[in-house]
């Protein structure tokens, strides 16, 4: 039981660290879906977050992969959507990553599909 609580405490570390990779590049409306109440969800958390064009979705994902790695000694399982940069996906397992340029972020509209999770916005 406690080793569950210690993973359940390093996803937490992992996505704050993730967070604040963002808010140093400038993403926006950032919020933090916390999937841990919900049964057989793909992961702990998603963190989603906007940004204004490809190049500072690319800078966006560029700061979460190095902030991880040097912090937490850590690499994505997954990486994918850096051909086009209107959606980039960092998979650390635990914690999945959603770094959308703005209008891709309304069409998938994630918060929605997700809705019975715990939505905190980061201000």
């Amino acid at each position: 039981m406690a080793r569950k609580k210690k993973n359940t405490d390093d996803s937490a570390i992992l996505a704050d660290t993730i967070i604040e990779a963002i808010q140093e590049k400038k993403g926006s409306e950032i919020v933090l879906l916390d999937l841990t109440k919900i049964p057989d969800a793909v992961c702990k958390y998603f963190v989603i977050c906007s940004a204004d064009s490809n190049t500072q979705v690319k800078a966006i994902a560029g700061s979460v992969d190095d902030d991880v790695k040097k912090k937490l000694k850590e690499d994505a399982w997954h990486k994918e959507g850096f051909e086009n940069a209107e959606w980039i996906l960092l998979d650390y397992v635990t914690v999945v990553v959603h770094i959308f340029q703005t209008e891709t972020r309304s069409f998938y509209n994630l918060e929605k599909l997700w809705a019975d999770a715990e939505i905190k916005v980061i201000k």
